[in-house]
């Protein structure tokens, strides 16, 4: 007998079965247990982040300004799916966004608004939070949207930081209301 067989054998009724463990009660009942755990995770994430974007759509609608932008969709589903990266942490997703949000005022700044002045943007957002070490993919495409959309930078900001740390709080709330959820976050910062 090796070591490999004696790891990977799986307890069965009889004799050699270990004290206190019980057999499958049919054949593919564990596949179906996993099947209709990992459902379940699914939804309540799916739930979490349809309620945290909500939330910001209505937030942008009793005061007249988008709050929700495809970026925040994005880090929302990074938030959810994947919880313990470093990603997904609250420094990292507050802070890339705004760093995010930084290069693409700059950018405009010095040029116009246009897909190659964009596409410098969200470059440089890119640049900025990898030296930060608050990599976060979806703040490039805060630093696009502010390239090519040009809102106003002493309402967008505010709205921005606020609606990541909604994000954040979230991810906060989503882990603590389901049992098997990962702890959120690993690290706040």
């Amino acid at each position: 007998m090796d070591l490999d067989s004696v790891l990977t054998r799986r307890p069965s009724a009889g004799p050699e079965a270990p004290c206190g463990t019980t057999p499958p009660k049919g054949p593919g009942s564990g596949r179906l247990h996993r099947a209709r755990a990992g459902a379940v995770a699914v939804l309540h994430r799916t739930g979490a982040v349809t309620a945290v974007l909500l939330a910001l759509a209505a937030v942008g609608t009793m005061i007249g300004e988008p709050v929700l932008i495809p970026s925040l969709a994005a880090s929302a589903a990074v938030l959810h799916h994947t919880p313990a990266l470093p990603t997904a942490q609250p420094r990292t997703v507050v802070v890339a966004h705004l760093l995010g949000a930084g290069a693409g005022y700059a950018v405009l700044a010095a040029a116009p608004s246009a897909p190659w002045s964009a596409a410098l943007a969200g470059g440089l957002t890119f640049a900025a939070t990898t030296l930060a070490r608050t990599p976060h993919s979806p703040a490039c495409a805060t630093a696009v949207v502010i390239v090519l959309q040009t809102p106003a930078p002493l309402r967008f900001v505010p709205l921005l930081f606020g609606a990541t740390v909604v994000l954040v709080l979230g991810g906060v709330a989503a882990s603590r209301t389901h049992p098997a959820a990962g702890r959120y976050p690993v690290r706040w910062w």
